[in-house]
């Protein structure tokens, strides 16, 4: 945020807002590292991450086109969690792929 801020801070500048998301991150970093380690056992947590990142970076790309001030953060964190989100989606679901190509069952993946 600081080294950044068009990208990565709005305005008015906020300290306990940037404190708090940074908290909510850095622990959703250490369950998504945790639950890495067996995907399967771990998909709705992996799903709920990619579309609140996408829900997320849908809110702060509507408020970054109403505000002209706010326009970095299209190129800033609403593209990175975009990217994120895709990039997690891509490997979930692939997570979720039988050697087959077909999706992996609950059932199937306990065998």
């Amino acid at each position: 945020m600081r080294l950044w801020p068009a990208g990565w801070a709005w305005t008015p500048d906020q300290p306990e807002y940037e404190r708090m998301i940074l908290a909510i991150y850095a622990t959703l970093g250490v369950f998504l590292i945790r639950a890495a380690r067996d995907p399967l056992a771990n998909l709705s947590l992996l799903w709920f991450t990619v579309w609140s990142s996408v829900a997320h970076a849908l809110v702060m790309a509507v408020e970054a086109i109403r505000d002209p001030s706010e326009r970095g953060h299209l190129p800033g964190d609403v593209l990175v969690l975009l990217l994120a989100a895709a990039v997690l989606g891509m490997l979930t679901a692939r997570a979720t792929q039988t050697p087959a190509g077909r999706p992996e069952t609950r059932r199937a993946a306990a065998i």
